[in-house]
């Protein structure tokens, strides 16, 4: 009988994460002060975040442990399935072997609670009352509502405010985990205040969302804020997904030609292919492709640049691929990817070409998912959906080609909260938007005041 579920023993959950900083070929421009234009130290980020995360942010130690206390609520879904997708595979008529990564079956859905559990566990150890986050579609805010409730750590997200209508299960997830969920932009900090006063109907961004949360932990004593993306830190966490797939894959005799993972700050992407970038490095021929939305093509359409990681420009600057701070995307439903920038690690090794890019829009992205759903039997979240579009995609190329590759996504997260979506889908509703070029050119004029 062909193997179609790839399972771990719980004590092969990663003992350490792996930092990609100690094999990179090329150094990490510095996160500067946007006052002083120097590169920041642990005491300018010591009021977000506890000293051991800063010391992870800038650490260049291959393996970094992983606490015990956080391994044993890891336990509670981890170490996850690797799947191989027989089904779609025959459906697509395709010689290509497709194997997906399930990081649904976490207690919020998603992968996100990979890093959550570790921030609030250092939070907690730091004596740190309550988090301030914000979070797109709900996964980020869901997982640390839940790793917050597992720590006795108060919670308060500001959640953008186009997916707090888009998706009130989400809010409600949140809520029974005991967090505080306030729609973004609010009028709860003078970054919200601000936004409103210049347009009352804001939809929100991430970067909106992102200066709520910075301005409510920097002016509060006894709260930090915490991050889902984007940081070093944050994306160390996450490679548990990676190190497990690299030993499932093992088990399955295989090994992938090419590793697939959405983005809208890195996370995931970064948690899959990160451990096989350490293999690239030393000679490994494995591609690496991001997938992001058309609507917010951050890696494909933007620049290089330092820039704020908010709208409010409250944040140290960092360089990455962005689309300008004050970017505020359309409402796609794949709230998680619509973020004006991404993390410095996966900008850098795009920069330099270690990895790929690639952006769809939203109807071919849903023509994937429902495929894959009737096929694979999972409803894919929005987010995910990119990556299985490539996959797909992928497959195809190797159909015409003749060609038995092996393809590796990362399936992020499910889609149970995003049945509006699947909605609009299904009676033709769904819309697809592409960036203006206009507008990423006028966000760039803006940008070259504050290149260090």
């Amino acid at each position: 009988m062909d193997t179609v579920k790839i399972t771990l023993d719980e004590s092969r959950i990663p003992k350490a994460w792996y930092n990609i900083a100690a094999d990179l070929p090329v150094p990490l421009a510095p996160v500067i002060h946007p006052g002083t234009k120097q590169p920041i130290g642990p005491n300018d980020l010591a009021p977000l975040f506890p000293m051991e995360l800063i010391l992870q942010e800038v650490s260049t130690q291959r393996e970094v442990p992983i606490p015990e206390p956080v391994r044993d609520v890891y336990r509670l879904w981890r170490p996850t399935p690797l799947y191989r997708a027989r089904r779609l595979e025959r459906a697509l008529d395709t010689p290509a072997r497709i194997y997906y990564k399930y990081e649904g079956v976490s207690p919020a859905g998603s992968h996100k609670p990979n890093t959550a559990v570790a921030q609030a566990f250092y939070n907690k150890q730091a004596g740190v009352r309550r988090l301030t986050t914000e979070t797109g579609a709900g996964q980020w805010g869901s997982a640390l509502a839940l790793a917050c409730r597992f720590f006795d750590l108060e919670c308060t997200v500001y959640m953008v405010k186009v997916s707090y209508d888009q998706k009130p299960y989400r809010k409600v997830m949140m809520q029974t985990w005991g967090a505080e969920v306030i729609p973004s932009p609010s009028d709860r900090t003078r970054a919200g205040r601000d936004i409103l006063e210049r347009n009352p109907e804001s939809p929100g961004s991430l970067g909106i969302a992102i200066s709520e949360a910075v301005e409510d932990a920097a002016t509060h004593d006894d709260t930090k804020y915490s991050l889902g993306s984007v940081l070093n830190h944050v994306l160390m966490h996450q490679t548990v997904i990676g190190q497990e797939a690299k030993e499932q894959m093992e088990m399955a005799g295989d090994y992938p030609d090419v590793v697939i993972g959405c983005i809208g700050g890195g996370s995931n992407l970064a948690g899959l292919t990160f451990p096989f970038l350490r293999d690239k490095f030393k000679g490994n021929q494995v591609r690496i492709v991001a997938v992001e939305p058309e609507a917010c093509p951050t890696l494909t359409r933007g620049e290089y640049l330092y820039d704020f990681g908010d709208t409010a420009a409250t944040t140290p600057l960092l360089k990455m691929y962005t689309l300008g701070h004050t970017f505020v995307p359309p409402a796609i439903h794949a709230g998680g990817l619509r973020y004006h920038g991404d993390a410095p690690l996966v900008c850098l090794l795009y920069h330099h070409k270690f990895i790929e890019a690639v952006a769809y829009a939203q109807r071919p992205v849903f023509d994937a998912a429902v495929q894959f759903a009737r096929t694979e039997g999972i409803l894919p979240a929005p987010e995910a959906a990119h990556a299985v579009r490539k996959a797909v995609d992928e497959a195809l190329q190797c159909k015409r080609e003749g060609r038995a590759r092996t393809i590796l996504f990362n399936l992020s997260g499910h889609g149970h909260f995003d049945l509006r979506a699947y909605e609009e889908y299904l009676t033709g509703r769904l819309e697809d938007y592409a960036y203006p070029r206009q507008q990423i050119q006028e966000a760039m004029r803006e940008l070259t005041a504050i290149q260090p």
